[in-house]
């Protein structure tokens, strides 16, 4: 019986375990998330470039095929440089789903500038690094459309 007891127990904390660890996933992702927005939203593309991996991909509705590199990435960015500058923002319904040393990040994003409001949707592909380093491995921005 004290058997049974004590694997039920280590099955439970187990359990509470892993939940906790994926709470904390899905925070720190929000979280690395929302920091390179404030800068972006500011002008300052340098939130997503530090925190894209070297092998990231990149899709947005401007390009007409997929971005593979972080060199490439900066020099889609530059020209970005300072040009973007939203008054408000909000990150709609974020959703973190993360299984070992991935995550995928999706959400609604709407931002407010003097001529409106702009709805996207984004879907962040993370990736652990050995330094335990959360990077972006793909993003992409589409344009929110009702039908």
């Amino acid at each position: 019986m004290k058997k049974i007891i004590l694997l039920i127990f280590l099955l439970f904390s187990q359990m509470s375990f892993s939940q906790n660890l994926k709470t904390d996933i899905s925070g720190t992702i929000i979280a690395l998330e929302k920091a390179a927005l404030e800068k972006w939203n500011s002008g300052d593309p340098s939130g997503y470039i530090n925190l894209s991996a070297e092998d990231v991909s990149y899709f947005d509705p401007s390009l007409s095929q997929r971005l593979d590199g972080l060199e490439n990435l900066k020099k889609y960015y530059e020209p970005i440089k300072k040009a973007v500058e939203v008054h408000k923002y909000e990150m709609i319904n974020p959703q973190v789903v993360a299984m070992q040393n991935m995550a995928v990040l999706t959400f609604n994003f709407h931002s407010y500038k003097a001529e409106g409001v702009s709805k996207w949707n984004c879907t962040e592909v993370y990736r652990q690094e050995a330094d335990g380093q959360w990077k972006i491995v793909h993003t992409h921005w589409s344009f929110c459309i009702k039908p």
